[in-house]
C-alpha cells in the first residue's frame, strides 16, 4: 500500500532531535505537566461547601501519584468573591473561607516534600473595587489619583447628559465604563463593574504588581499563570484626551455581547508584550539573587498567533516560558471535531512558534467546557493522549484524567457573574458555572468533597460513576489510562526530546509519530470519523511491527499484540511502541 495514497494532508515535522542533541538539557518545565486546581471546587476540608487550601494540601498525593509535575491554582486571595478570586481586594493575603497565609505555606511545605510544584494565579489586568488601592484613586489620594483608567467621559450635545467616553463593552456585558459619584469620573472596568482596570502607564502601578510577584516568589511558589492578558493595555487618547469607539464587527446582534465591537483599541497592544518581558525579569532576577529551580511564567492569551507567538520573547529579551496554546479548543470550537481540524490546530501553533521554544497543549481550564463535554466522552482518552504524545508541555484542567463532564446548573443556582448579567434566556451561553462543579472524589454524599450537607455549586449528575474511588477500582477506566500516559511521558525520552511527526490518513484517521535517533518509537492513531480506517504502519516508519501499550475504553484490540496492519473503530484511539517491553501501569 503506497503512503502517499493515504495522505489527505501535508505531512509536518518539528524537532529533528537525536541523541546528539541530548546534551541540551532541557529545564524542569519543558516536559512537565501542569494540573490546573479550581481551589473552590477540588476539596473542602471545613464542611462549608466551599474547597479550600487545606483541602489542596490533603489531596497533594493524588497529584503526586498521577504524575503531575506542578499544580496551578486559581486565584487564592482576598476578593469580595464577585468573580470568585478574579476581583482581588489584597493581592497579599488569603481569602478566608479557604484558609490562612499559614494554611497556604503548609501546602508548600508538603508540595516540596512531594516534589510538587506550585504556580499561583496572577491577575494582573484589575482588582477589586473595594481594594484599598481603588478607594485611595476615588479619593484622588497621593501617589494613587492615576492608579486606575478614569476618564471625564464626554456630554451628549443633545441631551446635555454625560455619557461614557466610548462604545466600549466589557467581556461580561455591557459598558466597559462605570461612572463614579464620589470621584465624579468614569472609571474602565474591562470585566464585572467591581473589577476596576488597572492604569499601567503609570509606573506605581507596573513596581507595585513586581512586588506582587516578589512576594510570592519568597513563599516558594514555581512561578505565575497570568490572567486576561489582552485587555491589559487600551490604546493611548488623542491629544485632546478622547479614546476612539470600536466599530461594530457583524460577529452578533447582540449590543451588550462584546463580540458585537470589534477590540481593535482595547485588546492586544504593543506594550503588553513588553510588560510580560519585565514580568520574566523579575522571575530571573529572583533565581540570581536567591538561586534554587527557575520559575515558570503561563500566560492566558486568546489572541491571533501573530501577536501571542510574541510573548515568548526575541533576540535580546525573554518572555514567557509558555504562553497557553488554546487552538485545541478554540479551532474545534468554530469548525467542529475532526482529524484535519486536529492537524490545523496542531500546524496553527507549530509553523508559528519560534525556533527553540517549547510548545504546550491545552484542552481546557475553568472558563471552557469541559473536555468531555466539548468533545464528546467517547473522545476523553483520545485528547488525553494528544497532549501527551505531543512535544512539549501538557494542562489538565481538574476532571479531564476522570473524564468529567459539565454539571447542568438552572437560572436559580447561576452564580458566575456573565451569566448573571444577562437573563433566563440565554444565560446558558454565557455561565461558565457547568465545569465549576465540586471535583468527584466518590460515589458517596456530595461525590466525597465536603462532610457538609450541602455544595456551593451543585454536583454534576454522573458523580456516582465518574469519580477517582471507582475508577481507581475498575479494570479499566479514563483515569488508570490517563496514568499509564503520565508514567509513559515521564519516563520516555523520545515523547520529552524526539522528533515529530504527523498526518491524516484516510477519510479522518490522525496518526502521530515519535522518534529520537535510537530510543523507543511511539505511534498514536485517533480515529475522530464514523467509520473504521486502516493504516499500514510499515508505511509511517521503518519498523514493520509496532505493539499495542496503551488504548482507548471500550477498544477491543488486545495489548501487547504486534500490529502490521491497523485497524481503527470510530473514537478509538491507540498508543503504540516499537519495542519489546512495555512500561508497567503505575
Amino acid at each position: 500500500m503506497e503512503l502517499a495514497a493515504l495522505l489527505t494532508l501535508l505531512l509536518f515535522t518539528i524537532g529533528q532531535g537525536d541523541c546528539a542533541s541530548a546534551a541540551t538539557k532541557k529545564d524542569w518545565w519543558q516536559y512537565a505537566q501542569f494540573y490546573q486546581i479550581y481551589p473552590r471546587s477540588f476539596m473542602d476540608s471545613d464542611g462549608d461547601g466551599i474547597g479550600d487550601l487545606n483541602g489542596i494540601t490533603s489531596k497533594l498525593e493524588y497529584l503526586k501519584d498521577l504524575g503531575v509535575t506542578a499544580a496551578w491554582l486559581s486565584p487564592i486571595f482576598t476578593s469580595p468573591m464577585v468573580d470568585f478570586g478574579y476581583d482581588i481586594s489584597d493581592f497579599f493575603d488569603i481569602q478566608p473561607e479557604y484558609g490562612t497565609l499559614e494554611d497556604f505555606r503548609a501546602l508548600i511545605k508538603r508540595a516540596k516534600e512531594l516534589d510538587l510544584k506550585i504556580i499561583l494565579d496572577f491577575v494582573p489586568n484589575h482588582s477589586s473595587n473595594e481594594s484599598i488601592w481603588f478607594k485611595k484613586s476615588v479619593n484622588r489620594e497621593r501617589g494613587y489619583e492615576d492608579y486606575y483608567v478614569w476618564h471625564d467621559g464626554k456630554v451628549n450635545a443633545t441631551t446635555g447628559e454625560r455619557e461614557p467616553p466610548t462604545n466600549w463593552l466589557q467581556y461580561f456585558r455591557g459598558s466597559a465604563w462605570e461612572w463614579n459619584e464620589v470621584r465624579q469620573q468614569y472609571y474602565l472596568h474591562q470585566f464585572a463593574v467591581q473589577q476596576p482596570d488597572l492604569n499601567y502607564r503609570n509606573p506605581a502601578v507596573v513596581e507595585q504588581m513586581k512586588r506582587v510577584l516578589r512576594y510570592w516568589l519568597k513563599e516558594g511558589v514555581s512561578g505565575f499563570r497570568c490572567d486576561a492578558l489582552p485587555p491589559l493595555f487600551e490604546v493611548l487618547p488623542d491629544a485632546e484626551g478622547q479614546y476612539p469607539d470600536e466599530v461594530v464587527s457583524g460577529a452578533t446582534e447582540d449590543s451588550e455581547d462584546r463580540n458585537y465591537l470589534t477590540v481593535k483599541y482595547i485588546e492586544n497592544q504593543p506594550e503588553t508584550i513588553d510588560m510580560v518581558y519585565q514580568w520574566r525579569t523579575v522571575l530571573d532576577d529572583y533565581q540570581r539573587i536567591y538561586g534554587g529551580n527557575s520559575s515558570v511564567l503561563l500566560i492566558e492569551t486568546y489572541a491571533p498567533a501573530w501577536f501571542t507567538m510574541q510573548f515568548y520573547g526575541n533576540r535580546t529579551r525573554e518572555g514567557a516560558h509558555l504562553p497557553f496554546n488554546f487552538n485545541l479548543i478554540t479551532v474545534m470550537e468554530e469548525k467542529g471535531l475532526s482529524a484535519g481540524h486536529v492537524k490545523e490546530a496542531i500546524d496553527l501553533w507549530l509553523n508559528n512558534m519560534p525556533a527553540g521554544r517549547t510548545p504546550n497543549w491545552v484542552l481546557g481550564n475553568h472558563d471552557k467546557r469541559r473536555a468531555a463535554s466539548r468533545y464528546g466522552k467517547e473522545y476523553i482518552d483520545a485528547m488525553n493522549m494528544l497532549v501527551m504524545i505531543l512535544p512539549g508541555v501538557s494542562v489538565t484542567y481538574q476532571g479531564e484524567e476522570l473524564g468529567m463532564t459539565d454539571g447542568e446548573i438552572s437560572w436559580e443556582d447561576t452564580v458566575d457573574p456573565w451569566g448573571c448579567n444577562s437573563n433566563p434566556s440565554i444565560y446558558e451561553q454565557y455561565t461558565r458555572d457547568p465545569e465549576r462543579t465540586p471535583f468527584q472524589w466518590t460515589s458517596g454524599t456530595n461525590a466525597g468533597f465536603t462532610n457538609g450537607s450541602t455544595t456551593w455549586l451543585p454536583l454534576a449528575a454522573d458523580y456516582k460513576t465518574v469519580n477517582v474511588e471507582s475508577e481507581l477500582a475498575a479494570e479499566e477506566s479514563h483515569l488508570k489510562i490517563y496514568k499509564e500516559l503520565m508514567a509513559l511521558r515521564k519516563s520516555s525520552k523520545t515523547l520529552q526530546n524526539g522528533s515529530t511527526k504527523y498526518w491524516v490518513i484516510g477519510d479522518d484517521l490522525f496518526v502521530v509519530l515519535r522518534t529520537y535517533g535510537d530510543e523507543d518509537k511511539y505511534l498514536l492513531a485517533i480515529n475522530f470519523g464514523s467509520k473504521e480506517e486502516t493504516v499500514y504502519l510499515p508505511d509511517l516508519a521503518d519498523r514493520s511491527l509496532f505493539r499495542l501499550i496503551i488504548k482507548s475504553l471500550g477498544s477491543e484490540l488486545t495489548l501487547g499484540v504486534w500490529y502490521g496492519d491497523l485497524h481503527v473503530q470510530p473514537a478509538e484511539a491507540l498508543v503504540l511502541t516499537d519495542v519489546l517491553h512495555i512500561y508497567p501501569n503505575p
